[in-house]
């Protein structure tokens, strides 16, 4: 395992990114804060990082109190690692260098990868004083759903919902994008007709009604 880095500098910022200032590692979490993930599922969905890098970030992690790897159960081989609740506290974190990085976004390049689920933090901010509840969220580049309002565990998931979603959202990368921006308001996106909602849950109607 190798020997951590420090600024050496009385400051908590410093000492905040002692632990998550390497490349990738915050982006490692942003992964984990859909709940236990395989390194190869990780490694999927981190295009650009070497299997060599993602596995030196992972222990560093794990050396930090950030993460755990355990094995899993019978038929499982795998291992799996996941946040710690002193990881899941990096929530705020990204969301807060999402807002930062609005302006950085623009149109999408075509060396840009995607995956559906990096929406998700966007939408979650987006959800906020809308109530809690089950959200599954469906693009044409995949299926994920957020756990809005969630104290412990995941905030969000790959795939559909575990159980029956308190609102169902359609939309495209596009309007996605632009709620990330902050060109739009996920209301005023659902007015437009850019936001397909569905559902009997008090969230479903929250957005409707709004």
């Amino acid at each position: 395992m190798s020997r951590r880095r420090s600024y050496d500098q009385y400051c908590s910022a410093a000492r905040a990114l002692d632990l998550v200032g390497d490349r990738w590692t915050l982006l490692i979490v942003r992964e984990l804060l859909a709940g236990p993930r395989r390194y190869t599922d990780l490694h999927a969905d981190l295009p650009g990082v070497s299997t060599d890098v993602l596995a030196s970030r992972l222990k560093d992690m794990e050396r930090d109190g950030l993460s755990t790897r355990r094995r899993l159960p019978p038929p499982g081989v795998a291992y799996v690692y996941e946040l710690t609740a002193r990881g899941r506290e990096l929530l705020p974190v990204l969301q807060a260098l999402g807002v930062w990085g609005q302006g950085e976004l623009g149109e999408r390049r075509p060396t840009d990868a995607l995956r559906a689920h990096w929406f998700a933090l966007p939408l979650l901010r987006a959800l906020e004083g809308e109530g809690e509840g089950l959200v599954e969220v469906r693009l044409e580049e995949g299926v994920f759903h957020l756990h809005v309002g969630a104290q412990d565990g995941p905030v969000y998931g790959d795939g559909e919902a575990p159980g029956e979603p308190d609102a169902r959202l359609v939309l495209d990368a596009g309007t996605c994008a632009a709620l990330s921006r902050g060109e739009s308001r996920l209301t005023e996106a659902v007015r437009a007709g850019q936001v397909t909602v569905t559902g009997d849950g008090t969230l479903a109607k929250a957005l409707r009604e709004a």
